[in-house]
């Protein structure tokens, strides 16, 4: 793990002790310039998590959640944070949970306390949350709670505009080597029962909105102001991926 390169991806300049402070800054720095994107999926490319910090960092690109956590994790352990991987199953629009290893996230340890580490699902919280059921976190992306649910999970809510909590995902606190997230993240890869094979997705926050290409569409928010442009075709869209990605598929492509 080249540390000065992954933090001149995300432009960090700031301290590395392993405090929530710090860990704070490095989620919402990498939120704000490494896309959440599906264009390798759209493209035929196989995803290889061996293969995610030259992608992420040298190529400039984005990922899935395996690629972005998987390697966040890589790098705050490089740091010195005590860090494991867990597994979470997404709240789905059949109002169910997806299965065992639908996602993954991060559990971070700083002192006594628990924080749950994202930057692997799309619209989330900028800053970690603190894994006390019950408890609201008011983060600049929203407000979020982390309940119990069962008996062996927990389960991270975001307030809606109607002041009700609706679910995100659940997760355990139990630590999964990397090896067993292939075989899901070989499922939403190639399965048409994957929504990561419906549409084309590339998604980036910005500190007052959203920047989205979705499909052939493009969806700029800002505060309350919301500007879509449908793409017209192929060469439009690299040229919407360079401007506002600063992704740049062909060179990517030549390089296979």
């Amino acid at each position: 793990m080249d540390v000065e390169l992954y933090l001149q991806r995300i432009g960090y300049s700031g301290k590395l002790t392993a405090v929530i402070e710090t860990l704070s800054l490095l989620q919402e720095r990498h939120l704000l310039n490494v896309p959440f994107e599906n264009l390798d999926i759209h493209h035929k490319i196989e995803i290889n998590l061996s293969d995610s910090f030259n992608k992420i960092v040298i190529q400039n690109r984005g990922g899935f959640c395996y690629e972005l956590n998987g390697l966040f994790y890589r790098f705050l352990k490089s740091l010195g944070f005590v860090v494991k991987m867990i597994s979470a199953r997404v709240f789905n629009k059949d109002k169910n949970y997806g299965p065992e290893f639908d996602h993954m996230a991060i559990i971070a340890t700083i002192g006594n306390d628990e924080w749950l580490v994202d930057v692997g699902f799309g619209e989330f919280a900028f800053h970690p949350l603190e894994i006390e059921p019950g408890i609201e976190s008011l983060d600049p992306r929203g407000v979020f709670r982390i309940d119990a649910y069962d008996k062996n999970y927990l389960m991270v809510s975001k307030k809606n505009t109607d002041g009700e909590f609706v679910p995100e995902y659940i997760f355990t606190k139990t630590e999964r080597p990397l090896n067993e997230f292939v075989e899901m993240c070989l499922f939403h890869q190639t399965s048409k029962d994957s929504h990561f094979t419906q549409k084309r997705i590339c998604s980036l926050p910005t500190p007052g909105g959203r920047i989205s290409l979705t499909g052939n569409v493009l969806k700029i928010t800002s505060g309350a102001n919301i500007i879509e442009r449908v793409l017209a075709d192929e060469t439009e869209v690299e040229m919407v991926l360079k401007e506002y990605y600063n992704i740049n598929l062909s060179a990517k492509e030549s390089n296979r």
